[in-house]
C-alpha cells in the first residue's frame, strides 16, 4: 500500500472500547454480473467451486446455530451480486420471519431491482444499498462494464414500493469520479435518497491505492463545506460505520466512510463477515478467517458453530490493517461486499 501524506480527521487511534457485536453480513455468492475495476478482479481463478458454495440450509445454520446464539440480530446480505444467485429472496423471507431477528438489509448492485424490488418489500426487508459511482452512462460503463439504465429504474421502483431506506454508495475514484460527487448528491436530493462516499481501500486485486487515485472522505467533506453547511446527525441509518451529515441547503444526508483517513474508523465496530464458501470473517482488513464448512458437512454441528463464533469474536482484532501495506489475500467480491 502507498504511504500518502492524506489529511485526516485527527486523533491519535486508541484501543477500541469492547463493542457488542451484533451484525452479520452474509455473502450468498462470489459471483456479480458487473466487473467493477475496485471489486472485481480481471482474473476468475478466485472464484470458488461450486460445490464449495454454502447452501441455504447452511447458512441459516450458521445463523442460527452460531450467530444468533451470540446475540447476533442485524443481518445483512451481499455478494458478489446477491440477486445473481437463485434462492436470495427465499433466504431473505426466512430470516426476517424469524424471532430474534431484528433487521435484514439488502447491499446490491441495483441491475435487478426492477424485478426483485415488490417482492423484498413484502418480505420486509429493512433497506437496500445501491453502489452507484456517477450517473453518466459511459463512465458507468468504464467503471461496472455494464448498464446503468436498469440500475436507475431499480432504484425508482424500489421508492415506488416503498422500500426504505435506500442508500446510495459511491467509492470515491481520484481523476475518474470526482466531478461526480455533486451531481449524485443532487440527485439524492431529488429522489429522498441518502448518498455515501466511501474510501478505496486495498481490497482488490485490480485497484491497487495510490496517489493518483485515493481521495479521501475527510477532503470531499472539505470542498462539500465551502459550498454548503454540514450539520453532523447522531442518527445511524443501518448498522455500519458512516459517519452522516445533513446538507442544509439542498436537504440531503450524506454518509462518509472513510476506513483509511479516520483513525478512529473500527472504535466501533459491531460486524463479522461470513464469505460464501464458509468462512467467518472477523475484520476485513485482517487476513484471519475461520472455517466452518466442517461443522456443516456432512451433518450440522451446532456446538461446533457456536464455539466457532465464540473462537471468531475472541480473535477480532481491535482494528484493521490496512495502513500496513496490506495486500488482500482475496477479492472483496469473495469476501462479500
Amino acid at each position: 500500500m502507498f504511504k500518502a501524506n492524506i489529511e485526516t480527521d485527527g486523533g491519535i487511534k486508541t484501543q477500541a472500547e469492547s463493542t457488542k457485536v451484533h451484525y452479520l453480513r452474509i455473502s450468498v455468492t462470489d459471483r456479480c454480473n458487473e466487473r467493477c475495476i475496485y471489486c472485481f478482479p480481471q482474473d476468475l481463478g478466485f472464484l470458488s467451486k461450486k460445490d464449495s458454495q454454502l447452501s441455504f440450509e447452511e447458512f441459516y445454520a450458521v445463523v442460527f446455530h452460531g450467530a444468533m446464539k451470540h446475540g447476533f440480530k442485524d443481518f445483512r446480505i451481499t455478494g458478489g451480486e446477491p440477486l445473481v444467485r437463485k434462492g436470495t429472496l427465499s433466504f431473505i423471507r426466512r430470516l426476517t420471519r424469524t424471532p430474534g431477528i431484528s433487521s435484514v438489509r439488502l447491499s446490491t448492485n441495483g441491475t435487478l431491482l426492477g424485478y426483485y424490488a415488490r417482492q423484498l418489500k413484502e418480505a420486509q426487508i429493512a433497506g437496500v444499498n445501491v453502489s452507484l459511482d456517477t450517473l453518466k452512462p459511459s463512465l458507468y460503463k468504464k467503471i461496472t462494464g455494464g448498464d446503468i439504465v436498469p440500475v436507475l429504474e431499480g432504484i425508482e421502483e424500489c421508492r415506488k414500493v416503498g422500500i426504505e431506506p435506500i442508500k446510495l454508495n459511491t467509492v470515491l475514484l481520484k481523476g475518474i469520479n470526482e466531478e461526480e460527487i455533486l451531481p449524485l448528491i443532487d440527485f439524492a436530493a431529488e429522489k429522498n435518497l441518502i448518498i455515501r462516499f466511501i474510501e478505496l481501500m486495498p481490497i482488490s486485486y485490480t485497484t491497487k491505492i495510490s496517489k493518483e487515485n485515493f481521495l479521501s472522505v475527510y477532503q470531499v467533506k472539505q470542498r462539500l463545506e465551502k459550498g454548503d453547511e454540514l450539520e453532523p446527525l447522531e442518527k445511524k441509518w443501518g448498522q455500519g460505520p458512516a459517519k452522516y451529515f445533513r446538507m442544509k441547503s439542498r436537504n440531503v444526508i450524506v454518509g462518509f466512510i472513510g476506513a483509511l483517513s479516520d483513525f478512529h474508523f473500527c472504535d466501533n465496530c459491531n460486524k463479522m463477515r461470513l464469505t460464501s464458501d464458509g468462512f467467518i470473517r472477523p475484520c476485513l482488513g485482517n487476513h484471519l478467517e475461520i472455517d466452518i464448512k466442517g461443522f456443516l458437512r456432512p451433518t450440522v454441528d451446532p456446538l461446533g458453530l457456536y464455539k466457532s463464533f465464540e473462537w471468531a469474536l475472541q480473535k477480532k482484532p481491535p482494528e484493521h490493517s490496512f495502513r500496513e501495506k496490506y495486500s488482500p489475500g482475496r477479492a472483496m467480491t469473495a469476501i462479500g461486499g
